[in-house]
């Protein structure tokens, strides 16, 4: 049977099978090179579509264009799910820019591998094998590859559906405060999907301040950014096999243990350090200052919300926020840093050196040499972008260390924290910024993935001879 419809319509059909014919290899070369290389491709073609978006005139307040490199800082903090910022969130981006600051913030919180995972089916109607190992990749090899393409769907309704209970439970306290509904069901959203994914960004001008003691929007963020930190391999085990605490992995134990040892010791070390601080703290009652200190615990391991103004921490205090803010939160999750796992691994190879143990052990699982190394690799890769960064913004702005350091680690570990250096920068300064939040998202993630599969066969091996350490 002839078809009846025109040609041009034909020929315009075929072309579009062709351009997705085009897509769909050239995702296949890059997956074939490298999975990391494919991702690190998404994620910069996502920052650049809202960088432009940014950009435009409508984004802001006053509808005139906003300076590339404010756009393209602020872009790549919102995808990297940071939330440091260069302008007011509030005052100087328009309901337009606030949008796609909260879309790129909600992409962007999938992961890099997700979203290359997530394009592939898009271009192929269908997740093939190379998809499900992207995908798989991006879980931290979590599930079985046959069930993959179902657990991504499970990865993205489980964060719609807790950043939706969030606004459920944040908007009657908006509205109680006097807000409009529209306005409340808006500052609702933004915060479930800013806490959930770990962004920190604030569509208040004053920030929380005003909701500094109200645990009814406190307590939802804290949950939320605590939950987005697990990562969504320990959430899924935990969704399958609730409490049965003997049945869950390895993984889901050590993220679990070493995120409550850190949220416990970062409370406690944060209220002894700032108790007595008045230009934090100081003045609040007991109980106020006890839920300062929780809430700061749980943001700097990569909420980024702040109560009190970061400039005006102790020394100390700002020292154990840069070391709470580097270790982060779990893998494959929302949050930034070298993940706890990372920490985990590399602590229990201590104690086991220490004891003279032959093996890595934990709950009754051998950890495999493998897994040390990447850890190792992950943290000098780490501490390297943070000490060169940290040389480059000393020489382009010259500020004293400490506010520096604070700034970079925060940058790197995707936290949000900041003393106001960011704003303060010159153009080359954000540049510099925005490439350190890049790498930290990629790197945390994807590198250690890459690292994990990139492992040679060789038929072979040299003589072993051990060089002095320590």
């Amino acid at each position: 049977m002839v078809s009846q419809q025109p040609r041009w319509l034909r020929g315009d059909q075929s072309g579009y099978f062709r351009l997705l014919g085009a897509i769909r290899d050239f995702l296949d070369s890059f997956a074939n090179s490298s999975p990391a290389r494919l991702a690190l491709f998404i994620f910069s073609a996502v920052i650049l579509v809202f960088t432009a978006l940014l950009s435009l005139p409508a984004a802001a307040a006053d509808r005139t264009a906003t300076p590339l490199h404010d756009a393209m800082f602020t872009a790549v903090s919102a995808v990297c799910v940071t939330g440091l910022t260069v302008v007011s969130t509030a005052t100087h981006w328009s309901f337009f820019g606030q949008l796609v600051i909260l879309l790129g913030i909600f992409v962007g919180g999938l992961g890099t591998l997700t979203l290359a995972s997530l394009l592939a089916l898009v271009v192929s109607k269908r997740l093939g094998v190379r998809g499900k190992l992207l995908a798989q990749a991006s879980l931290n090899n979590a599930s079985r590859l046959g069930e993959v393409g179902t657990l991504l769907r499970i990865v993205i309704t489980t964060s719609i559906a807790i950043e939706i209970v969030l606004a459920l439970v944040m908007i009657p306290r908006f509205m109680v405060l006097g807000e409009p509904w529209w306005l409340a069901v808006w500052h609702g959203i933004f915060y479930s999907i800013s806490a959930f994914n770990n962004a920190g960004f604030t569509p208040h001008s004053d920030g929380l301040v005003p909701y500094e003691t109200d645990l009814w929007i406190l307590v939802p963020l804290m949950v939320g950014v605590f939950l987005g930190s697990l990562g969504f391999p320990v959430i899924m085990v935990l969704l399958q096999l609730k409490w049965r605490y003997r049945k869950w992995t390895l993984h889901t134990k050590l993220t679990i243990a070493v995120s409550l040892i850190l949220l416990v010791v970062g409370t406690v070390a944060w209220a002894a350090m700032e108790w007595a601080n008045m230009r934090t703290i100081g003045n609040l009652s007991a109980s106020d200052k006890i839920i300062h200190a929780l809430f700061a615990s749980v943001m700097t391991r990569s909420g980024g919300f702040n109560l009190v103004d970061q400039s005006a921490m102790g020394s100390t205090t700002m020292l154990l926020t840069d070391a709470l803010m580097f270790a982060g939160g779990g893998s494959a999750s929302t949050a930034g840093g070298i993940k706890v796992t990372t920490i985990a691994v590399m602590f229990l190879a201590i104690v086991a050196e220490a004891r003279g143990d032959s093996d890595v052990r934990a709950w009754g699982r051998t950890i495999p040499p493998g897994a040390m190394r990447v850890a190792i690799s992950v943290i000098f890769m780490g501490a390297t972008l943070v000490l060169v960064a940290t040389g480059l913004i000393l020489a382009i702005s010259g500020e004293e260390l400490n506010r520096v350091l604070f700034e970079v680690i925060s940058a790197f570990a995707t936290c949000g924290l900041s003393t106001n250096l960011s704003a303060e920068l010159p153009p080359e300064g954000k540049y510099v910024l925005s490439a350190l939040m890049f790498a930290g998202r990629m790197g945390t993630i994807t590198l250690a993935s890459a690292l994990a599969l990139r492992q040679r066969s060789t038929l072979y091996h040299y003589p072993e001879e051990r060089p002095i350490i320590g």
